[in-house]
């Protein structure tokens, strides 16, 4: 298994190291990726000491490499928009066709119902 890319069903988007982001510290745009160098808690998803969501080194804190809130057993920050480059290559990449189509398709039918 490769953590290029994944899904995060309790964040509800793309992971990996393969995905461009965002900090996820309120204010921060420094550029990461969502890989497990700059989770929350250090651990795929964040583990048992992080919340799952994405900092630059400047907003990791402790030895489980987690944010401030999680590091002061406070709830999560909200997490960061999508970097633009990552919603344009979702929006356009070849690769990316047959799930442009199952989310058109799931879209009609929920309308419809």
């Amino acid at each position: 298994m490769g953590w290029s890319l994944g899904f995060d069903t309790n964040w509800n988007r793309d992971i990996g190291y393969g995905v461009p982001a965002f900090c996820d510290h309120p204010g921060c745009k420094k550029e990461i990726d969502r890989g497990l160098a700059y989770v929350c808690g250090a651990e795929p998803y964040g583990g048992v000491h992080g919340c799952g969501l994405f900092f630059c080194p400047q907003h990791q804190v402790g030895e489980h490499q987690t944010c401030q809130r999680c590091n002061d057993g406070l709830p999560a920050f909200e997490p960061s928009e999508d970097h633009p480059t990552w919603v344009h290559h979702k929006a356009t990449d070849e690769s990316w066709s047959k799930w442009r189509e199952e989310q058109l398709a799931a879209k009609a039918e929920s309308t419809e119902e």
